[in-house]
């Protein structure tokens, strides 16, 4: 089998998913190709059809995660928790969805910084899609507290609804042992100081890589907090959802590699 895969979003020509769907295929000993496509928020339908009849399997980015979860035939349980799909998979004629976000961005925290975060205390800051399966993820990982930090409030109040220990800003816990920015670059106050809580015994995680280093990130590093990236979180996930498109093991770790 030739595998046609792709990545689907809006803006998307710059989207690296192409290179680490091309390595993962080499490792996995498979043969395929992947290509971007440019699709937005008004391309529901245009979607549903695109992936069903031109692809085996697909990337979805922003802003299709939530369109993936209403066109698909058969969500896993991560999907039904999040209402968010970055997978989508064509078997026997019929679409299946998942969502690796959160998972993915738990093993890059676990690869990259070389701990675990079962019991830690987490900051999210913002409450939509990227939020919400980052959350998913640090819950099933066993993090103590996930405090979200979000201008929605309504957005923030359904994250706090599902799940026990995931409280709105009001309640964080301190010190902070995990601080993820999810919010768009464009969208950004500019910071001048870390939260109280954050110190050198903080990871803080930009989950944005267009600058490798942002602003926030730079603040973070200056007040001696270890540092990441998206890139992180993008090989990762990408490793967790080709193991579900073909069943064999992808390491994240490999696939950071490949990116330049």
């Amino acid at each position: 089998m030739t595998w046609r895969l792709g990545v689907a979003g809006s803006p998307i020509e710059h989207s690296l998913t192409p290179q680490l769907h091309e390595a993962a295929l080499a490792m996995a000993g498979l043969e395929g190709s992947s290509r971007r496509v440019e699709l937005g928020a008004k391309d529901r339908t245009k979607l549903n059809k695109t992936v069903r009849k031109e692809f085996d399997a697909l990337s979805l980015t922003m802003p299709l995660k939530g369109f993936g979860f209403e066109i698909c035939d058969e969500l896993d349980d991560v999907a039904k928790r999040t209402e968010s799909v970055n997978s989508l998979l064509v078997r026997d004629g019929k679409l299946l969805g998942t969502s690796t976000d959160g998972a993915g961005f738990v093993n890059a925290v676990r690869g990259q910084f070389g701990v675990d975060i079962e019991g830690a205390h987490a900051v999210i800051l913002g409450a939509g899609g990227a939020a919400r399966g980052i959350v998913d993820g640090l819950v099933e990982a066993g993090v103590a507290s996930v405090a979200v930090h979000g201008r929605t409030e309504s957005k923030v109040e359904a994250l706090v609804a599902k799940y026990a220990n995931v409280y709105d800003f009001s309640l964080t816990y301190r010190p902070v042992d995990l601080i993820v920015n999810t919010t768009p670059i464009d969208g950004r106050v500019q910071d001048v100081a870390v939260m109280q809580g954050v110190g050198s015994h903080t990871r803080a995680v930009d989950i944005t890589y267009e600058p490798r280093i942002s602003q926030w990130r730079a603040l973070h590093d200056q007040s001696g907090c270890r540092t990441a990236n998206g890139l992180g979180m993008l090989a990762y996930q990408a490793a967790l959802q080709m193991q579900w498109w073909w069943g064999v093991d992808i390491d994240g770790a490999a696939l950071l590699e490949v990116i330049p």
